[in-house]
């Protein structure tokens, strides 16, 4: 089953255009939406997600139309928005129970059996006894995506998933993600590049409500090769460096302020190559 978005397109009241002519292919696995805070990636989320009107465009989800079909695509969706809300005094077990009725998963033993192995999948049936307010974040995270892969989707939509997690906690959601991912279309949507340099095959890259790239992140990086170079300077240099170069990102180090120029060719002696990597990637795409 295929994902496939064409000239989708939505301006909100205030006059904001929140998606503009989007067009995307997206087949099973995990494919990664990356952009900065306000480039319309929740927006296309909530779209694809039947919780938002387009103005213009079809999304098709193998034979169904998203658009006009919003009943017969929720069966087969799953989805953990950014902000994941859940009643604190509520036990996980509970929850998920409830959720399953929602979902209409009536059989008491069916239902039990299915609870009982998303929480293991996800490592929490130790903690199902728990109230949901009672656990950290990465473990709402991950009670977020059990309650997602109620009802066997064939789309799962996670939503800005690993914000404020600490690095355990990322690595453990990055593999519950690529588990899931195996067998069905995944989408996530992120501004950090290192989860969709670990995780996701295919990508799109979006700023202000446009995709601005599209396809796979290795051969990103490839066509980025011989084209990033660095150099350290003082922060007293950085205008300047800014003005004479095309830089696309800056770091402290030891003091120093390390750039990244993009360039066809050597800016100049003082700077050295650079082998690219995705977030170099990102960087010359949303500041072209």
């Amino acid at each position: 089953m295929n994902l496939s978005i064409k000239n989708l397109s939505k301006t909100y009241a205030n006059g904001l255009k929140a998606l503009n002519n989007i067009n995307i292919e997206i087949g099973s696995g995990m494919f990664g939406l990356l952009g900065p805070n306000g480039a319309g990636k929740s927006s296309l989320m909530r779209t694809i997600a039947t919780l938002q009107e387009a103005d213009s465009g079809t999304i098709m989800l193998g034979d169904m139309d998203v658009l006009n079909q919003k009943e017969e695509v929720r069966k087969v969706l799953g989805y953990l928005p950014q902000d994941f809300g859940f009643y604190p005094k509520v036990s996980a077990w509970d929850m998920l129970n409830h959720f399953a009725i929602l979902k209409g998963i009536n059989n008491p033993k069916e239902r039990k059996e299915i609870c009982e192995a998303l929480l293991n999948q996800t490592n929490l049936f130790d903690a199902r006894k728990r109230n949901i307010g009672d656990y950290s974040g990465g473990m709402r995270q991950r009670f977020g995506i059990a309650q997602a892969l109620l009802g066997n989707p064939q789309l799962v939509i996670v939503d800005e998933p690993t914000a404020g997690l600490d690095p355990m906690e990322r690595n453990r959601f990055h593999n519950l993600l690529s588990e899931i991912g195996e067998n069905i279309i995944v989408i996530l949507s992120t501004h950090i590049v290192e989860d969709v340099r670990n995780l996701c095959s295919n990508m799109a890259i979006m700023n202000q409500g446009t995709v601005l790239l599209y396809g796979k992140p290795n051969q990103a990086i490839e066509d980025m090769k011989g084209k990033i170079w660095m150099k350290l300077i003082d922060k007293e240099q950085l205008t300047e460096h800014k003005t004479g170069f095309r830089v696309i990102s800056t770091k402290v180090v030891e003091g120093k302020i390390q750039i990244h120029v993009f360039g066809n060719t050597q800016p100049d002696p003082s700077f050295v190559p650079l082998v690219a990597d995705l977030e170099d990637v990102y960087f010359a795409t949303i500041t072209n």
